[in-house]
């Protein structure tokens, strides 16, 4: 049983996830094993959208490391626990909380042992900027206490690029690029753990900046950004996104006056799709939208708000059209919406 339930919420985030987003398009998929201990290696752009998108559409049942301050409470512990959710403790958390870590170490190794798939995310935080950030050493040290307790094991390390058009607009677009797995085995040495896990982090940043658009931390950031967004290049393609970003230095670039791209600007489907799911709408704009802390958690607020709301939305406007008309009159004008939306967000909503 417990098996069919994960099974039907995997299902349902990835339909809802196709359904919020304009577009998902993805390749590596097939430099994955299904039968080796994976560690799976993003960056970090948009919190829980990438882990969603990740966990429906990897091809394994990965466990994942997650902030501690969200295992509160003995039914919220039980459901993490239920989709294979570990805590991690951080500074922050306070400093006799970091003790542990030890213990969450220990259960990775055997996860890993066992070979089973482990999703975390090295730079230990999310921004929207377009650029890897610095990797932290913890997920270095999983590996180093999985070889300790394990000699024999090895360790695919897989680094996955996340691209997103706009992560913090509606309907957005997303490419996730799986890279092929590297031995972490082969780059450990055990009477040096400081040299390999420098070596392990720097052939891991290099692989993300290869698989998502990274701009270099300098003071021509903006500018960047300003550039591609004028010259509309498609994000979704690192390779030659990061090409064009090459060729962009040695240049006087200017920061024009266009603030938003042109796919943003109001449309006449966009107020369509307000005037048909207005309650909705409503309710977004006016009481959760201004509760969301900063822009990484936008993607993710929307879609949560969207995955609940919606159903109910459909449920309540069957009550009322049932009631007033028929049955049959119910689901055919409902049917017709349900359609309607979803041309207008993969079609219509710029």
């Amino acid at each position: 049983m417990s098996g069919i339930l994960y099974s039907l919420v995997k299902i349902l985030m990835k339909t809802g996830l196709y359904g919020y987003h304009k577009k998902i398009v993805g390749s590596g998929l097939e430099h994955i094993p299904k039968d080796k201990p994976v560690m799976f290696l993003p960056n970090h752009q948009s919190a829980l959208i990438d882990v969603l998108l990740i966990a429906t559409d990897c091809n394994r049942k990965p466990y994942f490391l997650t902030r501690s301050d969200v295992f509160k409470g003995k039914f919220l512990k039980r459901v993490f626990s239920y989709f294979q959710m570990l805590p991690i403790y951080r500074m922050r958390d306070g400093r006799d909380t970091l003790a542990n870590n030890d213990a969450i170490f220990n259960s990775c190794a055997e996860i890993l042992s066992k070979g089973n798939a482990l999703l975390l995310f090295p730079e230990a935080n999310h921004n929207l900027r377009r650029s890897v950030r610095p990797l932290s050493k913890g997920f270095t040290r999983i590996l180093f206490r999985s070889f300790e307790l394990y000699p024999e094991l090895d360790i695919l390390l897989i680094p996955v690029g996340f691209n997103y058009k706009h992560a913090a607009h509606f309907p957005d677009e997303v490419a996730i690029h799986y890279g092929t797995p590297i031995s972490a085995k082969r780059l450990y040495d055990s009477n040096d753990l400081n040299k390999s896990s420098n070596a392990i982090k720097e052939v891991i940043s290099e692989r993300l900046k290869k698989l998502t658009v990274h701009i270099p931390n300098d003071e021509k950031y903006d500018k960047i950004v300003n550039r591609l967004s004028a010259e509309n290049v498609d994000l979704l393609n690192p390779t030659s996104t990061n090409e064009r970003i090459q060729s962009y230095f040695g240049q006087d670039l200017q920061l024009s006056d266009n603030k938003l791209p042109k796919e943003q600007k109001t449309s006449i489907f966009r107020f369509l799709f307000t005037v048909l799911n207005f309650p909705i709408v409503l309710i977004w704009r006016t009481w959760l939208k201004p509760k969301v802390p900063e822009d990484e958690f936008m993607g993710t607020f929307r879609f949560v708000f969207a995955i609940v709301s919606y159903p109910i939305y459909i449920t309540l406007l069957f009550a009322i059209l049932s009631f007033s008309f028929s049955v049959y009159i119910a689901f055919l004008i409902l049917g017709i919406l349900t359609l309607v939306n979803f041309g207008l967000v993969k079609y219509g909503l710029r």
